[in-house]
């Protein structure tokens, strides 16, 4: 493959250009300084035209060639992204799923070894219904949300901060990277306060205040915070309170880049109805004139709501992905196309 620089601007993107029965691709003119100094590049989600070789490669060249126009083009990304803080909630699909589960633990080593910051916010909805029904306790909803109370409670606390919890920060750890498990309690990461419909849901709690001081020595040191989503108040009660909320919550505190909610869905859809009517990017104005026109409902709202928050707040994108896509996470920060619907400011 033959490689040509553009002279100028070292910002400059270009798109693979391809000559007669050979691939050339134009990359940015290299830095003189630092080989990691950023280089500029603009997020756009659209089809990317790839060239193509009219060189016949064995199966072995060809795989080589491939990894090598795969990181070549995910270069621009690790760059935009290097050092800056990404949260990331965990749910859904991928919590079920120990091919996806596997994926999702890839991704975040991968994204964490070269360079960006990970914070790893979960709930574990299935696993709390499983163990309430061996303990012969009838899991209760209210409005979607699950009706707490205190024999409950003690159940969502053992699940998701004594075994969720310690599974993932195991499974981190033996992927190469260094995990370590919080819940909201700790260090009054998350402070609590009882939810206005408090008399029909029991313990469920409201992010009162946000403490990140005991996440920044960790990762400062690229070390990756993994977050049961349980909080108490100040008397010390504890409240079952909702992961999204919780990861957009604590992306506003850390100043983040960006906040992906992982779901169980492509992201937001033009048309309910119809699944290939994607939203690939969208700006809080237009997903507030969805809402309007019921475009987005259900349980969609509480999570456009949670990044509409967190880009007031500060948080420069969020991002609302397919779970259910095998690598989703890196699909979403180190692809044009992304996984599913980004929001901005």
């Amino acid at each position: 493959m033959k490689q040509a620089y553009l002279q100028g601007d070292a910002g400059s993107q270009n798109p693979p250009v391809s000559s007669h029965h050979t691939e050339t691709t134009i990359y940015p003119k290299p830095s003189r300084t630092f080989p990691c100094t950023l280089i500029p590049t603009t997020r756009t989600r659209k089809s990317r035209v790839k060239a193509t070789s009219c060189l016949k490669l064995s199966a072995p060249e060809f795989a080589a060639k491939t990894r090598v126009q795969i990181l070549s083009e995910a270069l621009p990304f690790i760059q935009k992204f290097r050092g800056k803080t990404i949260v990331v909630k965990y749910g859904g699909a991928a919590m079920k799923s120990e091919a996806l589960q596997a994926s999702v633990i890839a991704d975040l080593v991968l994204l964490s070894c070269v360079g960006l910051r990970i914070v790893f916010v979960h709930g574990g909805g299935p696993e709390i219904n499983h163990w309430l029904n061996r303990l012969g306790i009838e899991p209760n909803f209210h409005n979607g949300l699950r009706v707490t109370n205190a024999s409950t409670m003690e159940v969502v606390a053992m699940v998701l901060v004594g075994n969720v919890n310690k599974k993932l920060v195991a499974l981190i750890n033996k992927a190469g990277a260094t995990a370590v498990g919080l819940s909201g309690i700790d260090g009054r990461l998350l402070m609590a306060r009882p939810s206005p419909n408090s008399e029909k849901l029991g313990l469920v709690g409201d992010i009162a205040s946000v403490d990140p001081s005991a996440l920044r020595p960790l990762i400062d040191n690229y070390h990756i915070p993994v977050i049961a989503s349980v909080a108490a108040d100040g008397a010390g009660q504890m409240y079952n309170v909702n992961a999204d909320t919780a990861a957009g919550e604590l992306a506003a505190a850390l100043g983040a880049e960006k906040l992906i909610l992982l779901t169980d869905v492509a992201g937001i859809l033009e048309d309910r109805d119809n699944p290939e009517s994607l939203v690939k990017e969208i700006d809080i104005k237009g997903v507030k004139k969805m809402m309007e026109e019921g475009k987005i409902a259900g349980g969609m709202i509480p999570k456009v709501n949670c990044c509409v928050r967190s880009l007031a707040q500060g948080v420069r994108t969020t991002s609302i992905i397919d779970g259910r896509l095998e690598h989703s996470l890196l699909l979403e920060i180190l692809t044009d196309e992304g996984a599913g619907t980004m929001i901005t400011g």
